[in-house]
């Protein structure tokens, strides 16, 4: 579905007969004023990071021990996640089983793009034992599925073996979901989009704060919409 543009209308004035002149001068103070609002960018600038740098972001503290999110490495992570690719667990949902090259191609997909989504360890207490997917669901396909808002920010996780079935699912939930929102504030909503059949996943989401919104057709699945909203933000 199309992002909702807004739009600003005028109605006409009906004719007098009489014609108004209206003469504008805009002097030098208010053009230094427009400038600093919206700056014109200079050729070979540096364009905005849509989702700002999760590798500034500073671990947080959860009651399964400190958390932090490190963007991928793939020279350093790759085998790591390929081998929980080939979890079957994670491959039924994922579709990512096979050699190294497979999960090769699906981080230079994102680390090769503009920003809008970035592959990060998931590191609690030192081990990283998770995978994440912090993406702008509004710049996303996704978008197209349902009513997105200017700044969705999406989430997509994996929890490897010996790390589920504990409640961690829900925990590193809450604190990705603050980490978003602390550090993203024109952020007003996390998406998620796990696959119906995927029950504990769809139940981590609702233990974590987010609310079922629908059910949607992807090309690859269908999907529990999940939608957490700011105005609930708490701490983990």
């Amino acid at each position: 579905m199309p992002l909702p543009d807004a739009h600003t209308g005028l109605a006409p004035r009906a004719d007098t007969g009489a014609e108004d002149t209206l003469e504008l001068r805009i002097t030098a103070e208010l053009r230094a004023l427009f400038q600093e609002e919206a700056p014109t960018p200079r050729h070979g600038a540096t364009p905005p990071e849509p989702l700002g740098r999760p590798a500034d972001w500073q671990p947080v503290a959860t009651p399964a021990g400190a958390f932090q999110l490190v963007p991928v490495r793939p020279e350093r992570d790759l085998a790591t996640i390929s081998r929980w690719m080939n979890d079957p667990v994670v491959a039924a949902f994922w579709e990512l089983a096979g050699d190294e090259s497979v999960t090769a191609r699906h981080l230079a997909s994102q680390l090769d793009g503009d920003g809008r989504s970035i592959p990060c360890l998931g590191v609690l207490s030192g081990t990283p034992m998770s995978y994440w997917e912090i993406y702008r669901a509004d710049l996303d396909p996704l978008a197209r599925h349902y009513p997105a808002r200017p700044h969705d920010t999406g989430v997509h996780l994996l929890i490897a073996e010996g790390h589920r079935g504990r409640g961690t699912g829900t925990t590193l939930l809450r604190a990705v979901a603050g980490l978003v929102l602390d550090h993203l504030p024109l952020c007003t909503r996390i998406v998620a989009e796990p696959d119906l059949r995927n029950v504990p996943s769809v139940s981590a989401f609702l233990s974590a704060g987010f609310r079922f919104s629908a059910e949607v057709d992807l090309p690859e699945k269908r999907a529990a919409l999940m939608i957490r909203d700011r105005a609930h933000r708490t701490r983990p």
